[in-house]
């Protein structure tokens, strides 16, 4: 297929934000092509800048707990790697984290752990009632697993605004592959269309590159976000951890992770992309690729220096000082000097009028 029926393809995306799966498949075999790469980043790039401008959305990240009852077979933090120390932060811990955040400009706190059973609901309402009292002009997202659409609702009067979580794979087989047989692919989607129903603005996402993926599975991933419509989704590449069962399979893609981040801002013109930790730690230069291909979002680390190596998820993870006042305005200026701006705002979800 020539160069130009592919780039009828992606007009065709960006005007009708939807694709068959048969069209996504042949957009994917071709990622490596460059001319089709080139077109794909400029248009995403144009996309992104009419909905958001050059912003680029800082997150604080608060990595709070690295227990996690499941046994997910690509995660670092899986319950069956007795070699990971673990640790939580506690309320007040946290609120500290986010005191340090707000007076270095973030607006959004970010709390991301493990499925970790001792944050019960009540802990967890505590927490973000808390930070809502606190920082009312902040916006409070959860990352914190499945849970009954019960347990969602207490969080969101509670005051949460946002919850990410990942999907993964929407590959009924591949996402057997990655995860236990306890979970399941249904249940995670049940989950995310209950939070979308509940009023969060809602974060799903998917790996590229994970063992026995397909371009048929991410075309896949590619049309649940099409019937999703999130406001969020991260799309990062798959980095194994040496104590998992796939520890040894190599890494994705940093070239076909940043062509599918542009084929999600093309389908989803107005959604939050992450320009993510994985990428960067994949490849140097990863980031600044996602933000060529639409990204438009970064989430530098505000967790204690001292837990941060203990967040363990992939090998490898860069740990950048970012959370401190100079490391945050390096990253500022780098930004700056890439021609983005890095308002201090919620950066919340800009819905078609």
């Amino acid at each position: 297929m020539t160069v130009n029926t592919l780039r009828l393809l992606i007009d065709r995306l960006e005007r009708e934000r939807q694709l068959e799966k048969s069209e996504f498949i042949t957009l994917l075999e071709a990622y490596q092509n460059p001319e089709l790469a080139a077109s794909l980043a400029q248009r995403a790039g144009a996309v992104r800048d009419a909905a958001y401008g050059r912003a680029v959305f800082l997150r604080g990240l608060i990595e709070f707990t690295n227990f996690c009852k499941n046994d997910c077979l690509y995660c670092g933090l899986r319950h069956s790697n007795r070699e990971v120390e673990r640790y939580r932060l506690g309320p007040e811990e946290i609120l500290e984290r986010c005191r340090l955040g707000r007076a270095l400009g973030f607006r959004t706190f970010v709390l991301q752990g493990g499925e970790d059973p001792y944050y019960t609901d009540e802990r967890l309402v505590e927490i973000i009632v808390a930070l809502k009292a606190a920082f009312p002009d902040c916006a409070v997202t959860l990352s914190v697993g499945e849970k009954s659409r019960e347990s969602y609702e207490r969080y969101f009067r509670a005051g949460a605004d946002r919850f990410l979580l990942r999907h993964e794979t929407a590959d009924p087989e591949h996402y057997g592959k990655l995860h236990p047989p306890e979970m399941s692919l249904t249940n995670r989607q049940r989950c995310l269309f209950e939070l979308k129903d509940i009023g969060f603005q809602v974060g799903a996402g998917f790996m590229v590159g994970s063992p026995g993926q397909s371009f048929a599975s991410l075309a896949d991933d590619l049309l649940f976000l099409q019937k999703l419509s999130p406001q969020m989704a991260g799309v990062g590449p798959f980095i194994p951890h040496p104590r998992t069962p796939l520890g040894a399979y190599p890494a994705g893609s940093t070239e076909l992770t940043v062509f599918i981040l542009g084929l999600v801002r093309l389908m989803l013109p107005r959604v939050l992309l992450p320009a993510t930790t994985a990428l960067g730690t994949l490849d140097p230069q990863g980031r600044e690729k996602a933000l060529n291909f639409g990204a438009n979002v970064m989430m530098p680390n505000l967790s204690p220096l001292e837990v941060r190596s203990k967040y363990d998820i992939y090998t490898g993870k860069i740990h950048l000082d970012e959370e401190a006042a100079e490391g945050l305005d390096r990253l500022k200026k780098h930004l700056a000097q890439l021609g983005y701006e890095t308002p201090e705002s919620r950066g919340d979800f800009k819905a078609f009028c």
